[in-house]
């Protein structure tokens, strides 16, 4: 059975340092035993080849180490995973000693002798604390990727005067209509709108009008009263009021009914509304923004969208560039995503190498943004160098240029990488892939960690 402490702060890493392998054992079953995984080493070169393996929740470190000082590893430990809990290990603890560990960045101390029940509930404390970090991390990124600080930006003349037309529409009370293809980001630039707009304090919700079937679309949007129809068994205020005073994006509103559209049209003009089951009519200062990636004349020509409708939404329109034709802002955009997903994975990973970058910068992407964000999100998952190579990113962006070939003007040491990581993947073992490439297993481990595979 699982204990409170696992359900609390969940599975740790945990680095321990103890030149006493009674001490090593002691910590490591009882880390174990409370299903965190544990790896154990006796000094500063041992734990710190670990650390550049991987990554580390919290640290056990002994201050008196056999002919070494545990306090100097406090730092080059933090240097590779900086948000790493170091706990320090004395057997004569003073106030001293504790202010200088905390100085070089320990978290906190334990003195020896010390009990299980005392290491339990440092961790689960300690545990608890990095949770909270990251959950306080992913939040401040989340909010930074949306915020017009760091992604509102561009290379690219036509979308640099987009940006800037979308910045002086915010602050008015114009509707809005983001057109462009499907992954261009238009969510994210209706978040930029409402952030830029005196509304930014207030509630933003998104609708995704193909996400909700039909006949539910006009409850997810107005609500309805207990027992308006079959499976109301509660009250839905709706998410019209649930933004109240700030702003409620329709996202691809073409395929939103007819007879939703007739009750959006009088709550864009009146501001009113009524929930499903009522009859009181309710008000709500809400702005709208709406986004699509059809042809709205054309569904108006066909009979599939209401031109008054049409008319009311089309005051201030759009076009978001695909992202092909804004190439110059690929990398930009990519390495954002890469920093956001090394943080959220524990990842420490520099940036693109050439051939990488060579291959994203060629490739149409036809998924735009959202394809680049997924592409780089598996490049930091599956990626074991201290660079994303074009190996990491998925096969059907690397063909678009091709991997590098004999004869390509490139550094011998390239097509080597690459031809080791195609020869690793095919292989069951290390053994297997040394006897294909006619090296020893020494030499190809010295390979790989050049290569960083």
């Amino acid at each position: 059975m699982q204990s409170a402490m696992n359900s609390s702060c969940g599975v740790l890493n945990v680095l321990i340092v103890d030149d006493e392998i009674n001490i090593r054992k002691t910590l490591s079953y009882c880390l174990e035993t409370e299903g965190h995984t544990v790896f154990a080493v006796a000094g500063s070169q041992e734990a710190m080849r670990e650390a550049k393996r991987r990554s580390f929740d919290i640290a056990f470190i002994d201050l008196r180490l056999e002919g070494e000082n545990g306090m100097d590893l406090i730092p080059p430990l933090l240097a590779e995973s900086p948000w790493m809990k170091v706990v320090v290990i004395t057997a004569n603890a003073t106030i001293e000693t504790a202010v200088e560990a905390m100085r070089r960045g320990a978290a906190d101390y334990i003195e020896k002798p010390f009990t299980s029940a005392q290491v339990r509930l440092l961790i689960r404390t300690l545990g608890h604390i990095r949770d909270l970090e990251n959950e306080i991390a992913v939040l401040k990124e989340d909010r930074r990727r949306f915020s017009p600080e760091s992604l509102m930006q561009s290379r690219n003349a036509e979308m640099q005067r987009i940006i800037e037309t979308l910045f002086r529409a915010a602050t008015s009370e114009a509707m809005i209509l983001l057109r462009g293809e499907s992954g261009t980001g238009k969510s994210i630039f209706a978040r930029a709108i409402h952030s830029w707009s005196s509304r930014a304090k207030k509630p933003m919700m998104i609708v995704s009008c193909p996400a909700v079937p039909n006949e539910l679309l006009e409850s997810e949007l107005f609500g309805h009263a207990k027992g308006a129809f079959t499976g109301a068994v509660k009250e839905n205020p709706g998410r019209i009021a649930a933004c109240e005073g700030g702003t409620l994006f329709l996202d691809e509103i073409g395929d939103m009914a007819l007879p939703t559209q007739a009750k959006l049209l009088r709550f864009i003009q009146d501001k009113e509304y009524e929930r499903l089951g009522e009859t009181m009519s309710r008000k709500a200062n809400v702005r709208i923004i709406t986004a699509t990636n059809v042809n709205l004349e054309q569904r108006v020509a066909e009979g599939r969208f209401r031109e008054d409708l049409f008319y009311r939404i089309n005051v201030i329109s759009v076009s978001v560039l695909p992202l092909r034709e804004r190439r110059e802002d690929i990398m930009a955009i990519a390495e954002d995503f890469r920093r956001f997903f090394c943080l959220t994975n524990h990842k420490n990973i520099a940036g693109f190498d050439a051939a990488a970058e060579k291959a994203m910068m060629s490739y149409p992407w036809p998924g735009n943004v959202r394809e680049l964000r997924n592409a780089v999100e598996r490049a930091v998952i599956l990626g074991s160098g201290d660079r994303i190579t074009a190996g990491d990113l998925p096969e059907n962006i690397v063909p678009a240029v091709g991997l590098p070939m004999v004869g390509d003007p490139i550094p011998l040491s390239i097509l080597e990488e690459i031809h080791i990581k195609k020869i690793l993947e095919k292989t069951s073992s290390i053994q297997e892939a040394a006897t294909v490439l006619g090296i020893d297993q020494a030499t190809l481990w010295r390979r790989r960690k050049a290569y960083g595979i």
